[in-house]
């Protein structure tokens, strides 16, 4: 009866432990998905360095015939830090449900919905305020 005793406490410590690295995978992958980015910055008149300051580094720069710069930026938009949370939440929820078999499922979901990709081309006036945004891919994003 002892033995049977420490064989399954053991085999408690084992499984817990197995279950604590399994539990996780998925659910870190939703946290570290990319942030959404603040669309708002592409609104007429708002300075070129706002835009930069959220969309990051444009992937190439040139000027208009009329000597105005023109930025194409190319991005994952992701997702807000509440969405990213409730998703970690339901990954960590249905691991321990499942006893981590969750993994199977929850892994291949968080690599599929890494974000949309976004590229945009955006002109500036003479005072380097947005003037125009087209959506080369991803229009639903703008919105």
């Amino acid at each position: 009866m002892k033995k049977t005793s420490i064989s399954l406490a053991i085999l408690c410590i084992v499984s817990t432990g197995i279950l604590a690295t399994m539990t996780g995978c998925s659910a870190n992958q939703a946290m570290n998905q990319p942030d959404k980015k603040d669309m708002g910055v592409l609104e007429k008149g708002t300075p070129r360095y706002e835009v930069i300051g959220e969309l990051g580094k444009p992937l190439h720069t040139m000027q208009s015939k009329d000597g105005d710069n023109v930025d194409i930026f190319s991005f994952i938009q992701g997702y807000s830090k509440g969405s990213k949370a409730a998703r970690a939440f339901g990954h960590t929820m249905m691991d321990i449900g499942t006893l981590g078999l969750w993994e199977v499922v929850g892994t291949p979901v968080e690599a599929a919905a890494s974000g949309d990709k976004v590229t945009l081309k955006v002109e500036y006036d003479k005072s380097d305020l947005v003037d125009t945004v087209v959506a080369i891919k991803g229009k639903d994003e703008l919105n």
